[in-house]
């Protein structure tokens, strides 16, 4: 099948460059061919320089059933958490129901038995720490989705972080999702804005045409907006002592890494950033004795505090 896709695209294509697309052997290429010949597939070959395998014009193949959302939860299967935060998941599952009814009945069966050896994002880690993914009700995250395609504008009841929820008319330019967090890019009034996906309580969809360029590079506006959140508020510098076990969830909290190097016993000297007081406090308590702030010295003190408070709470054993 991927095969058949890549000559309906592509058009001629050399057995080499099949084969490089498809990140197989070119003998697997020739042999596929002669299946889908086999089969009553009209793939021809052409001799020559400019030669090559090719359908005859005007096959076409098709799967037939799948509905809007269905194939948009394909298009986004790369990643299962993407189809989950943007409410695609029932759609991805319905989907793929169909694809695999429309096999043949031989890899079906091989289909189906090699995917019970998968298991892709289960929901705890070796650790059983649950991964919590943040839901936002169907209907909201239907509204919000149609809204964005259709390129109309977007009224939305936002709950900010400690602010009362309140009803504000956006223009929708996509939708991001990184680490089970879904996210909203918008404008408003002209000013960029990005939404948390879960803080988003309801959603209308209006008439009126988003103002919003007619195509939008949503990988490079993510980056220009992530980097002005990193650059915003007043970052804090913080050297930490951190063992190598917890290292990367070190590096994952961080807003930047500015050094790191060796510090014995298993142990690194890390320079990193964080968004503000609050981010750093917040990001070491996590780490609990597997890391020591050096520096600054009002963040040991904050730690040291807290970790008191703590001590005493529980110092004599009663409830």
């Amino acid at each position: 099948m991927s095969l058949v896709l890549l000559l309906r695209r592509r058009g001629r294509l050399t057995a080499p460059a099949l084969a490089r697309e498809l990140e197989v052997s070119t003998r697997t290429v020739l042999r596929d061919i002669e299946a889908l010949s086999a089969a009553g597939v009209p793939v021809y070959a052409e001799r020559g320089r400019h030669g090559g395998f090719a359908l005859l014009p005007g096959f076409q193949t098709e799967l037939t059933g799948l509905n809007h959302d269905e194939v948009l939860a394909l298009l986004v299967a790369g990643s299962r958490r993407g189809a989950r935060a943007f409410g695609l998941g029932p759609s991805l599952a319905s989907a793929l129901r169909k694809v695999v009814d429309a096999l043949p009945e031989s890899q079906r069966d091989t289909a189906a038995a090699a995917a019970e050896r998968l298991l892709i994002d289960p929901a705890i880690d070796l650790l059983s720490r649950r991964l919590i993914a943040e839901e936002v009700p169907d209907g909201t995250m239907a509204e919000i989705r149609r809204a964005v395609f259709a390129g109309h504008r977007l009224r939305i009841r936002y709950a900010a972080v400690g602010a009362t929820p309140r009803w504000r008319t956006v223009d929708p330019i996509g939708l991001v999702t990184v680490r089970e967090q879904g996210y909203l890019l918008a404008t408003r009034d002209g000013a960029d804005r990005t939404y948390r996906l879960s803080r988003i309580l309801a959603a209308h969809q209006l008439a009126e045409p988003a103002r919003r360029p007619e195509r939008v590079d949503l990988d490079r506006t993510w980056q220009q907006r992530s980097t002005r959140f990193r650059t915003g508020g007043d970052p804090v510098g913080v050297l930490v002592r951190v063992t190598e076990a917890r290292r990367e969830e070190l590096v994952d909290t961080a807003l930047t890494v500015r050094s790191a190097e060796p510090d014995g016993d298993g142990r690194l000297r890390m320079a990193v950033t964080f968004q503000d007081r609050r981010h750093a406090e917040w990001a070491l308590w996590q780490l609990g004795t597997d890391a020591e702030a050096l520096e600054p010295q009002w963040l040991r003190s904050a730690l040291h505090e807290r970790a008191a408070a703590i001590a005493a709470r529980y110092r004599d054993g009663t409830g």
